[in-house]
């Protein structure tokens, strides 16, 4: 089993996938003030000037029919359980999936290019000499769904908003943008401090543009059901609180033809599900309620699949390869609460947990057990560090010892389910912290009981969790799991109010200036902020601002390579499993482009309806 992504912020339709790999990339040189079509981290544009259209599109896809699915991943306020509201660029509610296609952005990302951003609502850019002043070109033509124009007042007053207002996940990492201001309809001037991240000025091309005179009569930060005025390829449809959220496509979309957008937007209407339990929703997919499905249960996806619909050819079944880093999954411990500050503490809950027996015995041998926070790409520490890692971590002289040797792997246990040599080392840290036992019981060095409970709004994980309880009660920790809705679940993660919870971030291969919201100091004291550890270590500031200042790729691979050494050395979590792939199981009724994107699944935005396909399983 795998739990669905609960992650940062990033834009689903058009955000920021960290990736690097191979490219045959154009490698531009610009005069300062010359306007540029695109952007990205390193300079790198695959697409040059006057492109026509994505390569992982097909540019005569049909239009028409419905794609129904459940919410994946989330942004912003969203649970993957329930939403309550139509806002999720605010800290306030559970939002509701696919509000990211209702609004339009600057610029959106190419799905086959580590980082690269080309024009949507801006035309162009240009960059001044600095660095720190970006001159956007807005389209005449962009509208909102109401027919006004979109212009530069909007894009300047949406950005403000955000930096003032928006959700911690966007505030935070906006923070450095000291102003927008429009010159005019069609001009932005967005400009930034100094020091500001190497990807800031990407981030903040891909955020929503709202209407000024919409939101100027309305409260940005109040939860709501009314349909936002958005100006994207799809508006909201028919809305059934905490159950399903449709969206129609806008049949006149003003950048239907551009080349960003050319080949997608398929659907005449899209519909997200919700289901408080996954067994329910698996029996809904069985069913035919909705159609598109990607399994995060290994057992469901060894066993499951047998239902009539399945074995005659409707419902398909595919495995797609992911080449992202596979995020970062595992149970998280807020070293905010005193007993887990202990950094020997937290190892010892760590040794309890046996990988080995759960992924064979609960998860038919699907998955890898995760050693990184970088895991499944080249920005993963292995061996020793190189000369160019020490250089960033010699300064700092409290560093554990183990950060300059082998890199930190979690041990493979003998899979037994309580394998005796790692328990006993648990022990052993235990009371080299302090720690007593006193009858059956665990104390902390103060007397106090050693408890924990580990939160979670789904019960997926209770069988692997169950395991690992039973082997922290063999030395004394008394544990428990506790399940609760998901909006008591997101209002205690928001305030830190846990011991330990499970939880998934996804991750890419050139991480910025956004991973100061999962690992930097100012994140730990912020409510909402994804720093769910707690952690606050001036060397991981530090290591964070080399990330986000990395002027090229090299820079950036050794600055994440150093990070994750010293991450791992702080055991802030026990680390869970990855798959390097996608399981998909659909009903037979779509088209995908025969050159899929590298960073990206890209359903639904490229795939499309066939009617044949359709017709031939009787869901015409």
């Amino acid at each position: 089993m795998e739990s669905g992504s609960r992650r940062p912020w990033r834009p689903s339709r058009r955000g920021l996938v960290l990736g690097a790999g191979a490219l045959a990339a154009i490698r531009p040189a610009w005069a300062a003030g010359e306007e540029r079509h695109g952007l990205s981290s390193f300079g790198e544009l695959k697409y040059g000037p006057g492109f026509e259209r994505f390569d992982y599109v097909n540019p005569i896809a049909p239009k028409g029919g419905r794609f129904s699915t459940q919410l994946a991943g989330t942004i912003g306020n969203q649970s993957l359980n329930t939403f309550n509201t139509l806002n999720i660029y605010v800290l306030r509610g559970d939002g509701a999936a696919g509000l990211d296609q209702t609004f339009d952005s600057l610029m959106v990302r190419a799905l086959d290019e580590p980082d690269a951003v080309y024009g949507l609502v801006a035309r162009a850019v240009t960059v001044s000499p600095d660095g720190l002043t970006y001159t956007f070109a807005l389209r005449p033509q962009a509208h909102f769904h109401d027919g006004s124009r979109l212009t530069a007042r909007d894009a300047a007053f949406s950005l403000k908003l955000l930096r003032d207002k928006g959700h911690p996940s966007i505030a935070e990492v906006i923070r450095p943008m000291t102003d927008a201001r429009a010159e005019g309809d069609d001009t932005l001037v967005v400009t930034f401090a100094e020091g500001r991240a190497r990807d800031l000025p990407l981030f903040v091309a891909q955020l929503p543009i709202f209407s000024a005179a919409y939101y100027g009569a309305r409260d940005f930060e109040a939860s709501s059901l009314e349909a936002p005025l958005g100006s994207g390829p799809y508006r909201v449809g028919a809305v059934d609180p905490g159950r399903s959220i449709g969206l129609d496509r806008v049949p006149d979309y003003w950048a239907a033809d551009l080349a960003v957008t050319a080949g997608q937007n398929n659907f005449d209407a899209i519909r997200y599900e919700y289901f408080r339990d996954r067994t329910v929703a698996f029996e809904a997919f069985k069913s035919g309620a909705f159609t598109f499905r990607e399994e995060f249960t290994a057992r469901v996806w060894a066993t499951g699949y047998d239902f009539p619909a399945a074995t005659e050819g409707r419902v398909i079944r595919q495995t797609v390869p992911d080449a992202r880093p596979s995020g970062t999954q595992g149970w998280w411990i807020n070293t905010r609460r005193a007993p887990f500050r202990d950094p020997r503490i937290r190892e010892a809950i760590g040794l309890c947990f046996d990988f080995e027996w759960s992924n064979r015995n609960l998860m038919y041998g699907a998955y890898t057990r995760t050693a990184s926070f970088f895991e499944n790409s080249d920005l993963k520490a292995t061996g020793k560090p190189s000369a160019e890692e020490l250089a960033l971590l010699e300064p700092f002289k409290d560093l554990p010892p183990e950060v300059f040797a082998e890199a930190w792997t979690p041990p493979v246990s003998d899979g037994s389910g309580q394998d005796r040599a790692l328990l006993k080392r648990a022990d052993a840290l235990l009371r080299e912290a302090g720690c007593t036992r006193q009858g059956g019981g665990l104390l902390l060095p103060g007397g106090q009981p050693l408890a924990i409970e580990f939160l979670d709004d789904d019960p997926v994980f209770q069988a692997v969790t169950q395991p690992f309880i039973r082997n922290l009660g063999l030395l004394g920790i008394k544990a428990t799991h506790r399940t609760v809705d998901p909006s008591q679940y997101q209002a205690r993660v928001n305030d830190f109010d846990f011991d330990v919870t499970s939880r998934r971030f996804a991750g890419g291969v050139t991480p910025g200036s956004e991973l100061r919201e999962l690992y930097g100091s100012r994140a730990a004291a912020t409510p909402g902020s994804n720093n769910l550890s707690g952690v606050a270590d001036p060397a991981i500031d530090a290591l964070l601002t080399a990330i986000a200042d990395a002027k090229s790729r090299a820079a950036l691979t050794t600055a994440c390579q150093a990070l994750d050494r010293v991450l791992r050395a702080r055991r802030l979590w026990v680390p869970m499993w990855y798959s390097g792939a996608h399981r998909l199981a659909l009903w037979d009724l779509y088209g995908r482009p025969a050159n899929p994107p590298t960073y990206d699944l890209g359903a639904p935005g490229t795939w499309w309806y066939e009617a044949d396909k359709a017709k031939r399983i009787g869901r015409d």
